[in-house]
This record gives C-alpha cells, sequence and structure tokens, in this order.
C-alpha cells in the first residue's frame, strides 16, 4: 500500500504537508461529493494543490493498479511532495490543454455524435452503403478517394517554388529545403538529366517531365559522411511526398508556416469538401445525407433527428439527441459537427471535453476543472453552472480552479489560496462557504464583496478604425467604426462572431499589435529571462565584467553543469516503477559548472542572478534595454517571477501576461488582445486595467474582446455583437458607451451589466 493511502473511509480528502512548487506545508481536508471551488492571485498554489498532488497522485495511484506491462505504457507521474494523501478517488482532469487539433479531428468525431451518426444512416439510410465504417472519412471505405478524406487538396504552388527566369544552378528552386546548396538540392544542381544552366522557363515538356517526374536515374551527392549516389526524385514526386501526401497539422509549427508559403488550398472538387466518398453521401434519411447533417447547427440537427420514428432507428437517433442536448446546454449548440477542433476556441474545448463525462454513469469520481468559465460569456456561466452541480449531484467529488465570482458564488465548499503569489503564496488563507469569504479580509474576498462600477467619463476618441461590409463565416455584411485614442471592449455571447470581426480590424489595419490565445512557444529551458530577450544582454554583462566567454553563462552551453546538462535536476526512468526526479548534487540546481559559478558582477553569480526576482534584478541591472523589459515584466504583475524560473511551472494567466509584456511600450500603436483577463484572479484585472489605460493614456488605440464585465464597465466604447451565436449572431445589436449599455435592450451583455452593477 502506498505511503499516500491509510485505509481510512471518511467523507474528506485530506492532504497533510503538501510541498510541491510554492506549498508551504499545505494540510486540507476536502469535503467529498460536494463541489469545492480553489481561488487565489494567479500564481498562489491553486494548481499546485489541485493538479499537481491531487490528480497526480490519484492516477499514479490508479496506474498501480495495472500490471507492469500495461504501466510501461501509460503516462508515468511522479510522487507528490507531500507528507500524505488520504482517500482519494480516481480523478478525471478537465483541462485547458488544446483538443488534437489535426484535419482529422472534428467535433462530431470528439464528442463521438459522429460515430452514432455513421450506425443510423447505415441502419436507416437509403440506399445502405454498408456498415458504419462506410460512412467515416477516416477509413478507407468511407473517404473520398480524391482528398483522403480531408475535404480540401493541397496542391504545390509551383508559380511560387520555381523561378522560371533562372537556372537550376542559379537558383531556380526557391523553397528553401530545397534550394541551391543544400543537401536535397544537389539532387536538382548536380543532375546529368537535364542542362542545369539552362533556365527552367526554357525546359522542353520532356526536360520538364525530368525535373518534375524523373525516375531511375542517380546522381552524386556531397553531405556530411562523404560523396555518394543516391537515387533521382523528381522534384514534384518529391515535395508532394514529403509535404502533401501528409497532414500538414503533424509537421513542426516552423516547417508547417515555411511550407504553407508555397501551397495552395482548395476545396476538394471531387466531394466538394464532404469528406466521404459518392456511395456514403448517396445514403439519404429524409432527403438528407449525413455530410447535410454534419453541416447543421446542433440546435437544427436535434429538431430533425427528432422526427425519425422508425422502431429500428428511434433507440439510435435518440442517442445522437441525447449528446446533441448536452452540447447544447453547455452553449455550444451554434457550432456543427463537421467543425474541425484546430478552429475551436479554449472555452469552447473545454466545455466539449466536459460534455464527453455527461452522459457516463459513473459515480464516486472526482472530476478537476481548470477554469471552466475561461472564453463564456456571463450568461453561459450560469449553465456551467448547472453542468458542475450535475456532475455532484449524481455521487461525484467535483473540484474546479476558478476566478468566475459566479461559479464561486455556486461552491458548497471555497478553498482560498495566498495571500499573494510565488515565494508570498502556497498557504491556505481561508476555507469555508462562498458568503463567508465575501466578507474575510483576503484579496478574493474583498474582490467578492464588491460591485461592478461603470465608467461615467470615457474618454474622447480621436478618430476611427473602419471594418466595412465584413461577412466572414456569421458575420451579416457588418459595417462598425472602431474609435481610435480609447479603450474598446468587443462583447456577445460565444459563437456571435466577436473574434472573426476582431480578425477583420486587423486584416485592415495589418501594424496592429495583436495578443492572442496561441502558445508562447514554452520548451523545458523556456525562462522569463530567455522568453524577454534578455539572457544575451546578461552574458555579454557577465563576459565583459569576468573577461569570460559568453558562452560560459549559458545552462544550454558551454557553461552547463555536466552531470545534469544544465537542467539542474536528474530525472530517472525506473522502467516499471514510478520515476523519480532529484536535485543534482553537483550544481545543487544551479545548472551551472562550478567554475562558472565562481564568476561573479556585484558579488552575485549567473545562477544568482536566474534566482532574482524582476523587480530584484531591477536593482541590479543598469542596462536600459534589459530594465525596460523587466518594467515590463512588472508592469503586467509578474514582478514575482524569477528570471529563471521554467515557464513550464507557470499558470495559464502568467504566460499570457508575459506574452503581453513583450509588445508593451509603443506609441501610437493599435493594440488587440483577446481576452486578456484569462487566467486572471479579479484583483489582478485592477492591474490590467491600470496597464491598458497607461497604453491609452500614451497614445495607443486598444480594443480587446472581453468577456469579464469589470473590463466592459471600464471601457471607453463598447462594441456588442449577438443576439445568440451561430447563424443566430453575427449582428451588431449595440455601439455606444459602458453608460448606455446598461439601458439597451435585447442584449445578454447588457442584462449581466446590470445585474452586476446591482449587486
Amino acid at each position: 500500500m502506498s505511503e499516500f493511502t491509510n485505509g481510512s473511509t471518511s467523507g474528506f480528502i485530506t492532504i497533510t504537508g503538501a510541498r510541491e512548487n510554492n506549498l508551504q506545508d499545505v494540510t486540507l481536508r476536502i469535503p467529498k461529493g460536494r463541489l469545492t471551488v480553489f481561488t487565489g492571485v494567479s500564481g498562489s498554489g491553486k494548481s499546485s494543490v489541485v493538479f499537481d498532488t491531487i490528480a497526480v497522485e490519484s492516477q499514479r495511484q490508479l496506474n498501480e493498479t495495472f500490471t507492469w506491462f500495461v504501466r510501461n505504457r501509460l503516462p508515468k507521474y511522479e510522487r507528490p511532495h507531500a507528507d500524505a494523501l488520504e482517500d482519494l478517488s480516481p480523478a478525471i482532469v478537465v483541462d485547458q490543454r488544446p483538443i488534437g487539433g489535426h484535419s482529422r479531428s472534428t467535433v462530431g468525431t470528439m464528442t463521438d455524435v459522429y460515430s452514432v451518426l455513421r450506425v443510423l444512416f447505415s441502419r436507416h439510410g437509403t440506399p445502405s452503403a454498408g456498415p458504419a465504417t462506410a460512412y467515416s472519412f477516416n477509413d478507407p471505405s468511407g473517404m473520398c478517394p480524391g482528398c483522403d478524406g480531408l475535404g480540401r487538396k493541397v496542391q504545390a504552388a509551383w508559380d511560387r517554388i520555381l523561378d522560371p527566369a533562372r537556372s537550376l544552378a542559379d537558383g531556380a528552386i526557391l523553397f528553401p529545403p530545397f534550394a541551391a546548396g543544400t543537401w536535397q538540392g544537389q539532387t536538382y544542381t548536380n543532375t546529368t538529366g537535364v542542362d542545369v544552366h539552362k533556365p527552367v522557363g526554357e525546359f522542353t515538356a520532356a526536360e520538364r517531365e525530368f525535373l518534375m517526374r524523373g525516375r531511375g536515374a542517380t546522381v552524386n551527392v556531397d553531405n556530411t559522411g562523404g560523396s555518394r549516389d543516391i537515387a533521382y526524385e523528381g522534384l514534384a514526386d518529391r515535395f508532394e511526398r514529403l509535404y502533401l501526401k501528409r497532414d500538414l497539422s503533424a509537421l513542426s509549427e516552423k516547417t508547417r508556416d515555411l511550407v504553407e508559403r508555397f501551397v495552395v488550398e482548395d476545396t476538394c472538387p471531387d466531394c466538394r469538401g464532404a469528406r466521404l466518398n459518392p456511395a456514403a453521401l448517396a445514403t439519404r434519411i429524409d432527403g438528407l445525407s449525413i455530410a447535410d447533417c454534419t453541416r447543421m447547427q446542433v440546435t437544427d440537427l436535434i429538431a430533425v433527428l427528432k422526427r425519425i420514428d422508425d422502431p429500428v432507428a428511434l433507440p439510435v437517433a435518440g442517442a445522437a439527441v441525447a449528446a446533441l442536448e448536452r452540447i447544447e446546454a453547455i452553449g455550444l449548440g451554434y457550432l456543427s459537427l463537421d467543425r474541425e477542433t484546430s478552429t475551436l476556441s479554449g472555452g469552447e474545448g473545454q466545455r466539449l471535453k466536459t460534455v464527453r463525462h455527461l452522459g457516463s454513469s459513473l459515480t464516486g469520481m472526482t472530476y478537476i476543472f481548470d477554469e471552466p468559465s475561461v472564453g463564456l460569456h456571463p450568461r453561459d456561466v450560469g449553465r456551467l453552472g448547472d453542468l458542475l452541480l450535475r456532475l455532484r449531484d449524481k455521487g461525484n467529488t467535483v473540484l474546479v480552479v476558478e476566478h468566475d465570482p459566479d461559479v464561486i458564488r455556486l461552491a458548497d465548499h471555497v478553498v482560498d489560496m495566498g495571500p499573494r503569489a510565488g515565494a508570498h503564496g502556497g498557504r491556505v488563507v481561508f476555507e469555508g462557504t462562498p458568503d463567508a469569504l465575501a466578507a474575510a479580509d483576503t484579496p478574493t474576498g474583498r474582490c467578492l464583496g464588491r460591485r461592478t462600477t461603470v465608467k461615467r467619463r470615457p474618454r474622447t476618441a480621436t478618430g476611427g478604425l473602419w471594418v466595412k461590409g465584413a461577412g466572414r463565416h456569421n458575420l451579416r455584411d457588418v459595417t462598425v467604426e472602431f474609435p481610435t485614442g480609447v479603450l474598446t471592449a468587443v462583447t456577445g455571447v460565444a459563437g456571435s462572431g466577436k473574434s472573426t470581426l476582431v480578425a477583420e480590424l486587423t486584416a485592415a489595419h495589418p501594424d496592429a499589435v495583436v495578443v492572442d490565445q496561441s502558445s508562447i512557444g514554452i520548451s523545458a529551458r523556456s525562462t522569463p529571462a530567455t522568453y524577454l530577450g534578455i539572457m544575451d544582454t546578461v552574458r555579454k554583462v557577465f563576459a565583459r565584467e569576468t573577461g569570460a566567454e559568453p558562452g560560459l553563462f549559458s545552462f544550454n552551453s558551454a557553461g552547463a553543469c555536466g552531470t545534469c546538462g544544465g537542467r539542474g535536476i536528474i530525472y530517472t526512468d525506473l522502467a516499471f516503477m514510478d520515476p523519480v526526479t532529484t536535485t543534482c548534487h553537483d550544481c545543487e540546481g544551479r545548472r551551472f559548472r562550478e567554475e562558472v559559478l565562481r564568476l561573479t558582477v556585484g558579488g552575485s553569480s549567473i545562477a544568482d542572478v536566474l534566482g532574482m526576482t524582476a523587480g530584484q534584478a531591477l536593482d541590479f541591472f543598469t542596462d536600459k534595454g534589459v530594465r525596460r523589459r523587466l518594467h515590463a515584466l512588472r508592469d503586467v504583475g509578474l514582478g514575482y517571477l524569477t528570471l529563471g524560473q521554467p515557464l513550464s511551472t507557470l499558470s495559464g494567466g502568467e504566460r499570457q501576461r508575459i506574452k503581453l509584456a513583450t509588445r508593451l511600450h509603443r506609441t501610437g500603436a493599435v493594440y488587440v488582445l483577446d481576452e486578456p483577463t484569462t487566467g486572471l484572479h479579479m484583483s489582478d484585472v485592477d492591474g490590467l486595467l491600470a496597464l491598458l489605460d497607461r497604453l491609452v493614456d500614451t497614445g495607443n488605440t486598444v480594443v480587446v474582446v472581453e468577456h469579464n464585465l469589470d473590463v466592459v464597465a471600464h471601457a471607453d466604447w463598447v462594441v456588442d455583437l449577438g443576439p445568440d451565436g451561430g447563424r443566430d449572431g453575427g449582428r451588431v445589436i449595440f455601439e455606444g458607451t459602458p453608460a448606455r449599455l446598461l439601458t439597451a435592450r435585447g442584449s445578454s451583455t447588457a442584462e449581466h451589466l446590470r445585474r452586476a452593477t446591482a449587486r
């Protein structure tokens, strides 16, 4: 039996002496069978308790029940740093990580509703194409042969890849991996099959055929292993094999971005985007093909399936309707089943993950959610709360890390972490009911008890940025003016067209500074110092002051500890047993060789500098460029981060703000921010608003896509889209000041703003 289990059968999950990340010997009793919300400022330790301690140990112990053969094929979890964890139940984690984004993943396949539809069409449709697999675009028996089930064809843009005025020897091939001088490019510059000094545009038909599709010849190339003969492969054949006959989303981001500049993509002419072969598309139910059904909004598809009354098909159609109604209940009724998951927002993806568990009959589980309100309009937060309560009422324990006050108020029990972030957090500062928290003297309690106040004296615009006749996606010929020199909030329920409208704005004004929800591209060796771009300067300062080479002051290069490779830790994989991570005994976690650590500037080694917070580093550095970046980090509320902290340990809100920190300090710019309050505590939102005010007051224009009512109330101008999502959205239903929005009718945003100001 694990040392974290004592066989108790109490009604609580008990944590004793948790020390994961910044937790400071935390001891907790969390009621089972209840909804418990964990609150606290960003970086206070919420995720360390819920995900890094409870979830990890639950999953680790569950994996221990399998045989060694099976365990070796499961994810490996390390034992959390805690004295004891008692009375755990199996945990299901619904986090914010993106859903698998390859081109074959759709809303229908992800939720398994498409599998039910395939069964329905195989049994009830006429004429039948065969078994359920015959309606799968991911199976050879059902996919369109013209596009292999992708619904579109990607073709090489030869006018971009080949310059007809140049010869092969002079660089006619413009695609960098095949360019003259590269290993693959030598296939074409060294071939004897054509005249490599003749302009490609003057090639005969036979010569061009050999260049593009030639086979059978040999060519001599040089690489690191020396000169050797290889089989010639035509340029078109090679490009298609390496880049087109595979899903582009499977390539690295860098390679994909490169390839996309040299290809064109069109809807497949054979299936017209339906992905299926003619036999599958010929099958009809009430005159509709399976592709017709997947193109419908979920709300419309429910009505279609409810009309089916055939005794054989009724149970299958009923199962599909039940799953679709769960999607509708979470506020995603505007989606269609053929929507690729890669196009979903983080909030939409997380809600779809939640939907998958609502049909489960399991009880006694622990469901763990990471800020499930992300991306939700206040109207839809109520629907989310209903789902969380339904999971609880089925006999499960529900743990939620959350900042939204409406979700906090739903809780049976609240655990508030703090009092601040990083080394100044990691403690439990409150446990109890939401009402008691609202009266508590903690950052969360003080914010929970206050009322939203609408700005009464907005700034005056200096001009306007126009979007005219926008009709992409669900926008309906929208024309709108975004005022310059002010803070504008773009609001509306999920799917109303906010992001599409703002994308039209940035397309019309390409110089805009965009801070969106995309990943910041972290790795195990990424730190605030490397992400902000100050490490080169830091290394040069140490090199200049000590007379050593700059590379010595990099834990990714010559200065790295030889034992741990600059990681500061030793990771030991014990095969069938739990992996073990230990602090490197040679560098004691400092990442550098001893001789490097002896070199100091102002009495501090390079490791000491990386251990400084941004605030401490401002007192150490005099370089203007470094200080400007450190000020930016402090401006976005991250002054407590150390320069060498791995970015992989940052919360979602911290990662969003560090991205913003790299784009500050411009004047006369247009800033476009996509839900900048993501992951922010209510008190952190105050700091964000102060930062946005500074941006506007220094001559910039700021446009934010936001659901947070404090941001909406603080804006100078509001553009509200709706009235609903999908087909029922795409219209501007209000333009004006927050004060005027309070009296607007037919707007969900206005309704909830009125409630927030009346509390």
